[in-house]
């Protein structure tokens, strides 16, 4: 009797040893603090999950693609998405699963920023910090940051991951006037990057950028950008680089 009590123990013991192994193995390979998707996501799905999925990948949507973030995931979230797939390595199908989620989970800070750019490098200029004072309220600043740091994750990745530096992001009002600006451009709505690369010419960024999802973009040879490349979000396309044939 004995015997067989442990022989029952025995097997019992790896059971459970194999039951925790199957969970280990099928576990998601990454915990997410930021935003976590639900459930996959294909063309016709609407919601906030497919807004969060479009600020991620509107980078990836192809050549001079200013993408909307309206969660209707429509052609142009779908060629985002196997944009993206495409980029990293995985299967481009245009649909986002865990594959591509888990991806998405391995590029994202615990505050939804991409791992490359945070809000501290793009935070208030003129050495205030903060949101306030823009043309926008604070937490409009914020998505809009979100949204173009997004971007240049991707234009980081699509110039071989070669770093870029952000020179000026949000700008109250204030200091947008103060350093030479209107006091209501794109800077004062949190639209905006100025970006610089330690191994990169600014005609590369600026060229770069004209595929990863920007409105605007202005560098070399347009007045006041030879020094660096301004990036921004804005609806439709307003480009200029004479210096770098754009």
């Amino acid at each position: 009797m004995s015997r067989m009590r442990a022989s029952l123990v025995a097997a019992l013991v790896t059971l459970t040893s194999l039951v925790a192994l199957t969970t280990a193995t099928t576990a998601p390979a990454h915990a997410d603090e930021c935003y976590s998707w639900g459930r996959s996501l294909s063309p016709g799905a609407t919601g906030d999950d497919v807004a969060q999925l479009q600020v991620r990948v509107a980078g990836w949507a192809g050549y001079g693609v200013n993408m909307a973030i309206d969660g209707s995931y429509g052609a142009q979230t779908t060629q985002a998405v196997r944009g993206f797939q495409a980029a990293y390595g995985l299967s481009a199908d245009g649909v986002a699963g865990p594959a591509t989620y888990a991806k998405i989970y391995e590029l994202q800070d615990p505050d939804c920023t991409p791992i490359h750019f945070s809000y501290a490098e793009v935070d208030g200029g003129c050495g205030a910090g903060g949101y306030s004072g823009g043309s926008v309220g604070a937490a409009t600043v914020q998505r809009n940051l979100l949204r173009a740091m997004w971007r240049a994750e991707a234009l980081r990745h699509r110039l071989g991951d070669r770093p870029l530096t952000v020179t000026s992001g949000f700008r109250s009002q204030a200091c947008d006037r103060q350093v030479g600006g209107s006091g209501t451009g794109q800077h004062t709505y949190g639209t905006a990057l100025d970006l610089v690369g330690s191994s990169t010419s600014l005609c590369t960024i600026a060229q770069g950028s004209r595929s990863a999802g920007f409105g605007a973009i202005f560098g070399p040879g347009y007045p006041d950008h030879d020094d660096h490349v301004h990036v921004d979000v804005r609806a439709g396309r307003s480009w200029s680089a004479p210096s770098c044939g754009i």
